[in-house]
């Protein structure tokens, strides 16, 4: 038995973003499958079709960006079938507008259907993570953190891999850890896999997690894969809504809904270290230095 870990990230171009996300979503392999035809009938539910028809993607940033809510609040909310019958019409029409290569001609009230139908399927996803027993994982590093040098696994990778190992390792029975990313260039790809085998093979913490992860990772396209979308959510709302541990930059408060399911969806763990008495760790892992220890020392001095 396995659960698979779907990672993605937001923020990391450094620009806008306050908050660099690193965040992946754990599901058993006996509900994958499940959970991913319930996401497409909500999918056709919400719009009237897959979103994610053609070349679209759910990608956060799309769905649930500003805008989107400034639009989804300038008329009333709309009765739900309507709704999706704007909201098709939206989509269609937007479409053909492109392959024409003209502007859309489209009414202020299938935009604003179009608008509170992503809002909506956005909730809707993220319940149907809770009632799949999903669980989410994150590395949350401030913008301005400063960050290494060298070859070594990033600390926001090994932070959101021990979350991963403890969670784990509590399960009840023995299960193996599928680590999935979202398809980097080719040369970054490398790269990770090169940095997460010099982790798990020759760091003392990595040789004994790799007793329940893989230590080579998996790469997908976002675009075919339903649950790096998911996870591509999870990572922007963390970004922009959520405020745990030490967070203090200012959020976006029509986010507030969707950031608490996204808290909702955190696991904790009892962990004992060196002989300690056991403590808490939430696999929500804020970063304030990048850096490992040695290197900042090195610069104190």
């Amino acid at each position: 038995m396995a659960f698979a870990l779907f990672i993605d990230e937001s923020g990391r171009d450094n620009r806008f973003s306050p908050y660099e996300v690193l965040a992946g979503i754990s599901v058993e392999d006996s509900r994958i499958w499940n959970l991913i035809t319930a996401l497409h009938s909500a999918e056709i539910q919400y719009f009237g079709q897959r979103i994610t028809k053609d070349e679209m993607e759910l990608k956060a940033k799309k769905l649930i960006k500003r805008k989107t809510f400034r639009l989804a609040n300038q008329l009333d909310p709309i009765e739900k079938d309507k709704r999706t019958e704007l909201a098709l019409q939206c989509l269609e029409e937007g479409r053909r507008a492109r392959v024409e290569r003209r502007p859309a001609r489209v009414t202020k009230a299938m935009l604003t259907a179009l608008a509170q139908a992503k809002v909506d399927f956005s909730g809707r996803v993220l319940e149907l993570c809770s009632q799949h027993q999903v669980r989410a994982f994150a590395s949350i590093v401030d913008r301005d953190a400063p960050r290494p040098g060298g070859f070594f696994l990033r600390k926001d990778y090994a932070y959101l891999f021990e979350r991963f190992f403890y969670f784990l390792s509590e399960q009840p029975s023995f299960h193996q850890g599928l680590v999935i990313f979202d398809e980097l260039e080719r040369s970054k790809s490398h790269l990770l896999v090169d940095q997460m085998s010099e982790y798990f093979q020759k760091t003392a913490k990595g040789r004994y997690r790799s007793s329940r992860i893989v230590p080579e990772p998996f790469f997908v396209h976002s675009d075919l894969t339903s649950l790096i979308q998911v996870a591509d959510l999870v990572a922007y709302i963390i970004s922009w809504g959520v405020k745990v541990g030490s967070m203090n930059r200012p959020r976006r408060t029509e986010l507030r809904d969707l950031a608490s399911s996204v808290c909702e969806l955190r696991h904790h763990s009892t962990v004992q270290v060196q002989e300690r008495e056991d403590f808490l760790v939430w696999s929500f892992a804020v970063i304030d230095d990048l850096r490992p220890r040695d290197e900042r020392e090195d610069e104190s001095q």
